[in-house]
């Protein structure tokens, strides 16, 4: 059209008369949106709302995620009796040779695990992703299996296949699965997904014109690989190495089960809050278990600092060539892992049907009618299953919420800086520190909140606080996808920011909410180290309840209980799967339109 006019014939326009000069137009105000058109200026009260909403979130950012780590740390100075002790506990701590081989066996351990995951992952994310094998769908899903387990059922499965009565206890001669070799097994197994997530990602965002560049300078393929695609997924490598290290030295369930005598932090810390009542240590073992972490995510923010982005407008996605041997290799390395995953799956659930282990391999249901349901423990199960809804729904309006406010309204610079940092620290706090911290803050009378305590509000509480900074970076995500342009229109037009919140966002974000919801629901069922501490006679958790049964000698219970919960997510995750597609039919056609166009 614009072509058309630009060669049309137009006659000359006669001068226009002159105009009266215009009153001075008033500045903009400070709590406009950027992007908002000149003059567009959002009404104040709808500016109070979303101030006062904000106001809220970081009150309760700061009682739920600050005060109970602040309370970590005046505790570990104080004596029993509330007096100060000063760094004598330190000294304390670090004269005592047995806490410091729990240091050292907890860091080596965890630099294990981890260079063994990390590999393992890599190469199953680069055969998925640089290769032509089939299935490849299928496989990534048998890899992603833990994710549906808590922790525990690796050690729980390992005992049955290598323990002192395992079918392959023949085999490992003089080696011993209670110990650490068992918690470095059982670690491999539980972060295996989590690493190999953070990987395809990182593989995924790869330029073809670098390998093309490459080919035609006559580059082998092994030096290709340690030029362009290590240096490419350094990040993820770096990320995914941090992740796997932080989730291995702050696991409480693998080490409790099949640990054995071998002493880490997290079993210490446990000892000594519920064995031996002795908050004020605990809190120094707490801080000594903080400071790993945090150096991991320092490392790790540097590494981010420095990575340079690997797409450009210009890229061309990266298609895997089709190579006879290399594919072979690839589709067998990845159905052996897969096959691992599904055999320590399996057993625990073969063995959770097994008569009497291993005098009696007939299948019977006496493990879940006689150790669950006349055992009284069932009523767990039940309790896990109210935190995951309650977790899955309230969870994803705060978060998402709290997010909205942050990245689409305008005001209070220095609050929206204090609710973003806090936001982002449960990602260094370990659950089990995250928990202790929790019976600092509220345990005490004087704290209103007290009345939480050993609730399952708190619970509620303490599982979404863990597991917020990655459902906040989600909806983060989310949110920058959305042009500022719709809140300009919506201040344009006097619109409160509700409005444009409920009609445009909300369900413009459904995918991301949705995904948000169904992983606090996952984590609910699964988390062990966070709820430890918290949880009373009418709530205790069925992740607990596996601890306890294992602890007792009912390993046979404690398999069926942690096949309850296998079988609960998986659930879970088929419904969320029929919510998706079923809310991208009803609010996501517009992409495809916009996919069309």
């Amino acid at each position: 059209m614009s072509l058309l006019l630009s060669k049309a014939t137009v006659p000359p326009v006669p001068p226009l008369p002159p105009v009266p000069s215009a009153p001075p137009v008033p500045p903009l105000s400070p709590s406009a949106a950027p992007g908002i058109p000149f003059g567009a200026v959002r009404t104040h009260w709808t500016d109070r709302i979303a101030h006062a909403l904000l106001w809220a979130a970081a009150l309760a950012l700061l009682c739920f995620v600050l005060a109970p780590i602040v309370m970590i740390l005046a505790k570990s100075v104080q004596n029993r009796d509330g007096t100060l002790a000063g760094i004598a506990h330190f000294r304390t701590y670090l004269a005592t040779p047995a806490l410091w081989h729990s240091v050292w066996n907890s860091v080596w351990v965890s630099t294990l695990a981890t260079a063994i995951t990390v590999p393992l992952a890599f190469t199953f994310a680069y055969a998925l992703t640089r290769s032509r094998i089939g299935a490849k769908g299928l496989l990534r899903n048998l890899a992603l299996i833990p994710l549906l387990a808590p922790s525990l059922l690796a050690a729980i499965s390992f005992i049955f296949w290598f323990g002192n009565q395992g079918l392959l206890k023949a085999y490992m001669g003089e080696l011993q699965i209670y110990g650490p070799l068992g918690v470095v097994g059982a670690l491999v197994f539980a972060t295996f997904p989590h690493a190999l997530m953070i990987l395809i990602t990182a593989l995924s965002l790869t330029d073809a014109r670098l390998y093309e560049a490459a080919d035609a300078l006559g580059t082998s393929t092994v030096r290709k690989f340690f030029t362009i695609t290590v240096p490419a997924a350094r990040y993820g490598l770096v990320s995914a190495a941090m992740v796997v290290f932080t989730y291995a030295i702050s696991d409480f369930g693998i080490p409790k089960v099949i640990g054995g005598n071998f002493r880490m932090l997290a079993t210490d810390i446990y000892k000594l809050v519920i064995g031996m009542q002795d908050f004020s240590q605990g809190a120094v073992v707490a801080l000594m278990l903080l400071v790993p972490v945090l150096v991991t995510y320092c490392i790790d923010a540097r590494v981010q600092r420095r990575q340079m982005a690997q797409m450009s407008a210009r890229s061309v996605p990266y298609v895997p060539r089709r190579s006879r041997r290399f594919d072979l290799a690839m589709a067998a390395f990845c159905w052996l892992v897969a096959a691992l995953m599904v055999a320590v799956m399996g057993m625990a659930i073969y063995a959770s049907f097994v008569k009497l282990w291993p005098y009696n391999f007939s299948l019977s249901l006496n493990h879940y009618r006689v150790g669950l349901v006349e055992g009284g423990v069932v009523a767990s199960w039940f309790n896990s299953l109210k935190l995951a809804l309650a977790c899955a729904l309230i969870g994803p309006v705060f978060i998402f919420t709290t997010a909205y406010l942050l990245e689409k309204t305008r005001g209070l610079p220095w609050l929206r800086g204090f609710v973003r940092l806090m936001a982002v620290l449960p990602m260094g706090v370990p659950g089990l520190v995250l928990g202790l911290g929790y019976i600092f803050f509220f345990v005490p009378a004087a704290n209103p909140l007290n009345v939480l305590y050993q609730t399952l509000g708190i619970l509620v509480l303490v599982t979404i606080v863990h597991y917020y900074a990655s459902c906040h970076l989600t909806a983060v995500t989310a949110l920058k996808q959305l042009d500022g342009e719709f809140e300009a229109v919506s201040a344009s037009l006097k619109v409160p920011f509700y409005t444009t919140f409920l009609r445009v966002t909300v369900p413009a974000c459904l995918p991301a909410i949705v995904e948000i919801s169904r992983y606090l629901f996952i984590n609910a069922m699964t988390t062990v180290s966070a709820v430890v501490f918290l949880y009373g006679t009418d709530t205790k958790l069925a992740s607990v309840e596996i601890v306890n049964l294992d602890e007792s000698g009912d390993i046979g219970p404690a398999a069926a209980m942690a096949t309850l919960v296998v079988l609960t997510c998986a659930s879970a995750c088929l419904a969320y799967h029929g919510l998706q597609r079923w809310l991208e039919r009803r609010t996501q056609a517009w992409r495809g339109a916009d996919e069309r166009d």
